[in-house]
Formats: structure tokens, C-alpha cells, sequence
């Protein structure tokens, strides 16, 4: 059984996910034509010290292992879209629950396949 098999059933959990941010030009930020989507996922709230992209130590308050890219600067809510009213669907901004992804890892496998096991820190 490869990594990628192990993560899926893992990966149990249902998380609502918006990805591909742009800046509004207003202060706030738009998303991609086909967000947002539920993913499956894993989700812990565990806190560490990570490094964002700019390299500045930050503390992340969940680690979410997830089975397909995700963008940094993207969003995810535990929970499933039927949980969501139309506004919130529309800005998770205005959703209590909703993070912003502060980085993303894909490591490969150790066997060097096209498997991956991808977190997503918030």
C-alpha cells in the first residue's frame, strides 16, 4: 500500500475549502470561479511553530492533511457547504471558523513515486 492510499483513509474528515485568491482591490480578496469545494481531509488542532513564506516564525493552531494541492493565502472551515449560508459560501471571511491557509507542504514519498502526503497549516 502506497502513502497516497494510507492518506486517503486517513483523510475522513470533510473540510470546505476556497482557493485561488486574488486581491479585490477594495481590501479584500475574490476566489477562484469554482470555489468553494469540499475536500477530504484530516484535521488537527495542534499548535507549532512554523515559517510562512516570508520566512517569519509564526505559531500555526492546526496542522490539516489534506489529499490535493491547496493555495497558501486560500481558506478552510471544517465542515461541509450545506453548514454555510449563501454569504459566507461567498467571503469566509464572515465565517467564525474559516482560516487562512499560512503554508503548505508537499513532501514526496520516500520511495520517490508520485505520491505525496500535503498539510496545510492555518
Amino acid at each position: 500500500m502506497g502513502i497516497e492510499d494510507f492518506m486517503k483513509r486517513t483523510c475522513n474528515q470533510t473540510a470546505v475549502y476556497w482557493g485561488d485568491p486574488v486581491d479585490d482591490g477594495y481590501g479584500g480578496e475574490t476566489f477562484g470561479s469554482r470555489y468553494p469545494v469540499e475536500i477530504d481531509c484530516r484535521w488537527e488542532d495542534v499548535k507549532e511553530v512554523i515559517q510562512d513564506a516570508q520566512g517569519n516564525e509564526i505559531v500555526s493552531r492546526s496542522r490539516i492533511y489534506v489529499l490535493e494541492d491547496v493555495d497558501e493565502e486560500g481558506y478552510l472551515y471544517l465542515g461541509t457547504l450545506d453548514d454555510l449560508d449563501s454569504d459566507e459560501l461567498e467571503n469566509p471571511k464572515k465565517l467564525n471558523g474559516a482560516f487562512k491557509i499560512k503554508r503548505f507542504d508537499k513532501i514526496p514519498s520516500i520511495r520517490g513515486s508520485n505520491e505525496f502526503v500535503r498539510k496545510a497549516y492555518i
